[in-house]
């Protein structure tokens, strides 16, 4: 497979960058859950968001990490995904964003997305800061 910005990977070496940016972005607390957790039933998600969402996407040179959670955070709180908003809500700290630029990414939102969905998205940075401090 080659890659738009001219890398060809194997679906293994995918797995393995995929893993390697998933364990840095989310923790290796958080990845070692999901791999325990992984069934024959998920093996197969599991597999693909790896190599898919973390070995191609978030691998990509196009955008900086921190630029990647701001994108991500918006997304997620415009969908109403409050278990991802809250577990990427830490991503962004560990990516290098502020208290200060989450909750300015939650204004934003609020803007687009509706003022409920980022009163849901406060309380729920809120406690993830609070859990964190």
């Amino acid at each position: 497979m080659t890659r738009p910005d001219g890398d060809g990977f194997s679906d293994g070496e995918r797995y393995d960058q995929g893993m390697a940016v998933r364990r840095e972005v989310l923790g290796d607390a958080h990845v070692d859950r999901a791999v325990a957790g992984t069934t024959e039933f998920t093996a197969d998600f599991q597999d693909f968001i790896t190599r898919t969402a973390w070995g191609d996407v978030w691998s990509r040179p196009g955008l900086d990490r921190r630029s990647r959670s701001v994108a991500v955070l918006s997304t997620l709180i415009a969908l109403g995904h409050h278990e991802e908003f809250a577990m990427h809500c830490r991503a962004a700290l560990r990516n290098g964003l502020t208290v200060d630029e989450i909750r300015e990414v939650i204004l934003q939102s609020a803007i687009y997305a509706g003022v409920p969905a980022a009163n849901t998205a406060f309380r729920i940075a809120r406690e993830v800061f609070d859990a964190e401090a």
